[in-house]
C-alpha cells in the first residue's frame, strides 16, 4: 500500500518542480529548461533524493511517449506555414543533408574526442541530431528575433525530430542486430516515415473536418477531442509501424494548422498550456534519473565533443544547407550559434541506456550521461547568449516593421499612407464599408470586418506585424480590442487612443496596452482638421546642440494641441509615437500641424467637400539640420494633395 503513494509523492514534487522552474525562468527572462535541469538534478538520487523515477517503472515510457507525442504535436500546430515557404530550401536542406552531416559529424567527435566505440559513436550522434521545439520555442519567445530566422529555427526543431528519432532507432537496431544492411536502414526509415505522414495527414484533415462541423461542442471540448484523437493516431502509428507515431503528430499538427478553423488561436493556447506541463515534468524526471557520477567520469573528452558539436559541426552544417539562401551572413550566425538539444534526445537516450542494459551491452548509461552533458552545456551556454548574438548582430525583432490599424478613418489612413510610402506593411480593419471603400480607394489594404475576431488579425498578419493600434472613434472600444489583441497576439507593441479617464487612472488598463500619439487626444478633431484642409505635415530631427529648448518647444505644442506626433524614427527604427515619449537627440518625427484656413480664403477656393489624400505618393520629407532652436520642414497638404508647397 506504500507504492501508490510515494508515486503520488513523486508526482506532485515533480509538477512543483517543474512548474517553478518555469516560473523562474519566465520571471529572470532565462530558458527554462536550465532550471528544469537543475531541479532535476538536485531534487534527485545524487543530491537531495527526493525523486526518484524508477518507482513509475514501466509507467515512465509511457509518460515520455505521450508527452513527446503531445510536444511534438504542439511544434506542427504552431508552425507559421507562410514564413516557411520564405526559407523552404534551407529548411528542406536542414532536416536532410543537415541530418546527415551532424549524424556523422558528431559520430566522429564522440569517437576521437570522448574515446566513444564507434557503434555508441554513431548511436550518439543520432541523438543530438535534433534540435527541440522544447528549447527552441521557449528561446524564441524570450529572443525576439527576425521572423525568418525563428521561421527556420522552429521548422528544423518541429520536423527534425521524429527524423531524428527513427534515424536513433535504427542505429540502435544495428547494434542489437548487426546483420542490418544501409539499404534495410534507408528502407525502415522510408516506410515509417511515410506511415506516420500518412496517418498524421489523414487524422489531421479529418480532426480539421470535424470540428468545422461540430458547432454542438463547446470550444472547451473540442480541445479535449484534439488531445484524444491526437494520442489515438500516435497509438494507431505506433500499433502499425513502431516509431512512426512521431512524424504522425507532427503532420497532425501542420495539417490541423491549415485549415481554416475558428478556434484555431485558443486551440494552440490549449496545446500550448500542455506542453508547457509536460515538458516541465519530462525534464524533472529525466533529470533526476541522471547519475552525476556517469557525467564526470567521461572526462575532458566529452567536454571536446560537445563544443566540437556546437562550433566546427553545426556551423558548417548550415553554412552548408544555406550557401544559396537569401539568408545574410547574420542571420546564418545566429542559426550556427543556436542549435540547443531537447526532450527527445533526453527521453530516447534514457530509453536507449535502460535496453542497451537490458540486452547485456556496455556503455548506455555512458551515451546518455554524454546526451545530457550536450543538452546542459547547449542550453546553459547558448540559451544565456541568445539575446547578447541576437542584439549585437541586430537580429532582435523590435525592430520588426508594419502596423495593424484597426480604424479606417482620414487619420489612420494618412498613418497608414505615410508607413507604406516607407515600405513597411500595414493592414486597416474596419466595419464602416464606407470608411473601407475609402481606404481601398488610396490603395490600402483593408478588411471589412469585426477586429474582435482573432481570425481576422490572424489573417491581417498581426503576428509578423510590429505594432497593433487601436483607432477608432469610441475609446472604450478601443480598449476593449487592445486587451484583446494582447490575450491573444503576445508579439506585437499594443497601443491604443484611450478615453480620457483611463488615461489618468492608469489601474484601469492593462500596462502592456500603451496610449497612442498623445494624451487625451481628440480624435474626432483631427479627423475633421483633416477634411477641412486645415494641417501641415511637418518632419523635425531634433539634435544637438539645443536639443533642451527643441524638446520643450515641440512638448509645448504638442500639449497645446497644435501638433499631433504620429511616426518616430530612432536608430534606424520607425515606429509609431506612443503618448508621453521620451524624446531623444537624433529622433526623426513625423507631425501634424493644425494649420487652419480663414474661412474667407477657404470660400474662395471652394474647400468645401471632403479632403482625399491623393493615391499618388505622398511626399517624402528630405532631411534637415537643425539649429539650436527647432528647425522644421512643413508640407502644406492642399484639397487634393497633389501637389506641395515646401515652406521653411
Amino acid at each position: 500500500m506504500e507504492q501508490p503513494q510515494d508515486i503520488t509523492i513523486l508526482i506532485i514534487l515533480t509538477v512543483m518542480a517543474g512548474i517553478s522552474a518555469q516560473v523562474l525562468g519566465n520571471y529572470l527572462k532565462i530558458p527554462s529548461i536550465v532550471f528544469l535541469l537543475l531541479f532535476g538534478i538536485l531534487f534527485g538520487q545524487d543530491c537531495l533524493g527526493f525523486l526518484d523515477p524508477s518507482q513509475l517503472g514501466d509507467g515512465m515510457r509511457t509518460i515520455v511517449s505521450l508527452s513527446v507525442a503531445l510536444i511534438l504535436f504542439e511544434g506542427g500546430l504552431s508552425l507559421q506555414l507562410r514564413e516557411l515557404a520564405k526559407i523552404s530550401d534551407s529548411l528542406r536542406n536542414l532536416i536532410t543533408v543537415g541530418t546527415g552531416f551532424t549524424l556523422i559529424g558528431g559520430s566522429i567527435a564522440a569517437h576521437f574526442l570522448a574515446t566513444i566505440p564507434w557503434k555508441l559513436a554513431f548511436l550518439y550522434g543520432a541523438l543530438v541530431v535534433v534540435t527541440g521545439p522544447t528549447v527552441i520555442g521557449p528561446l524564441l519567445k524570450q529572443v525576439r528575433v527576425d521572423r525568418k530566422v525563428a521561421a527556420l529555427l522552429e521548422g528544423e526543431g518541429v520536423l527534425i525530430d521524429p527524423i531524428g528519432a527513427i534515424i536513433a532507432v535504427l542505429v540502435l537496431s544495428v547494434i542489437l542486430n548487426e546483420d542490418a544492411t544501409p539499404a534495410n536502414l534507408i528502407a525502415d526509415l522510408t516506410i515509417r516515415l511515410t506511415i506516420g505522414a500518412a496517418i498524421g495527414a489523414a487524422g489531421g484533415w479529418g480532426l480539421g473536418w470535424f470540428l468545422k462541423q461540430a458547432d454542438f461542442l463547446a470550444a472547451d471540448l473540442k480541445n479535449l477531442v484534439v488531445l484524444a484523437v491526437l494520442w489515438d493516431l500516435y497509438g494507431l502509428a505506433q500499433y502499425i509501424e513502431p516509431e512512426s507515431g512521431l512524424m504522425a503528430t507532427v503532420v497532425a499538427g501542420i495539417v490541423l494548422s491549415s485549415e481554416s478553423l475558428s478556434e484555431l488561436r485558443l486551440l494552440r493556447r490549449f496545446q500550448g498550456q500542455l506542453t508547457v506541463l509536460a515538458v516541465s515534468v519530462l525534464f524533472i524526471l529525466l533529470a533526476a534519473d541522471l547519475s552525476l557520477g556517469s557525467i564526470v567520469a567521461l572526462g575532458w573528452g566529452s567536454v571536446l565533443t560537445v563544443l566540437a558539436l556546437m562550433f566546427v559541426v553545426r556551423p558548417l552544417n548550415v553554412l552548408i544547407c544555406t550557401l544559396h539562401s537569401t539568408l545574410n551572413w547574420r542571420q546564418k550566425l545566429f542559426v550556427s550559434w543556436i542549435g540547443p538539444k531537447g526532450i527527445v534526445s533526453a527521453s530516447v537516450a534514457s530509453l536507449f541506456a535502460i535496453l542497451l542494459t537490458e540486452e547485456g551491452i556496455v556503455g548506455g548509461e555512458e551515451v546518455k550521461a554524454l546526451v545530457f552533458l550536450t543538452i546542459m552545456i547547449t542550453v546553459v551556454a547558448q540559451g544565456m547568449t541568445a539575446q547578447t548574438i541576437a542584439n549585437f548582430l541586430e537580429l532582435l525583432e523590435g525592430n520588426r516593421p508594419g502596423a495593424v490599424i484597426v480604424g479606417s478613418n482620414p487619420l489612420a489612413r494618412l498613418i497608414a499612407r505615410l508607413l507604406q510610402e516607407r515600405d513597411e506593411p500595414v493592414v486597416l480593419i474596419d466595419t464602416n464599408a464606407t470608411a473601407v471603400q475609402e481606404a481601398e480607394k488610396e490603395n490600402l489594404r483593408v478588411f471589412l470586418s469585426s477586429a474582435m475576431n482573432a481570425q481576422v488579425l490572424e489573417e491581417a498578419g498581426l503576428d509578423d506585424m510590429g505594432t497593433f493600434l487601436a483607432m477608432t472613434k469610441n475609446g472604450e472600444v478601443n480598449q476593449m480590442l487592445a486587451t484583446r489583441a494582447a490575450e491573444e497576439f503576445q508579439e506585437p507593441q499594443i497601443m491604443a487612443i484611450l478615453p480620457k479617464d483611463i488615461q489618468d487612472n492608469k489601474s484601469n488598463y492593462d500596462s502592456k496596452i500603451k496610449p497612442a500619439l498623445t494624451f487625451n487626444l481628440n480624435l474626432q478633431t483631427w479627423n475633421q482638421y483633416l477634411t477641412d484642409g486645415d494641417v501641415k505635415l511637418m518632419k523635425t530631427v531634433l539634435k544637438n546642440p539645443g536639443f533642451t529648448f527643441q524638446q520643450t518647444y515641440l512638448q509645448a505644442l504638442i500639449d497645446s494641441g497644435k501638433l499631433l506626433p504620429l511616426l518616430l524614427k530612432r536608430q534606424k527604427r520607425l515606429q509609431l509615437v506612443r503618448a508621453g515619449e521620451n524624446w531623444e537627440p537624433g529622433d526623426r518625427l513625423i507631425c501634424l500641424l493644425h494649420n487652419p484656413k480663414p474661412k474667407l480664403l477657404k470660400q474662395l477656393s471652394g474647400n468645401t467637400s471632403t479632403i482625399r489624400l491623393s493615391q499618388e505618393k505622398l511626399p517624402i520629407v528630405e532631411e534637415l539640420t537643425m539649429p539650436s532652436s527647432v528647425s522644421s520642414e512643413i508640407i502644406h497638404m492642399d484639397k487634393d494633395a497633389s501637389s506641395a508647397v515646401i515652406e521653411r
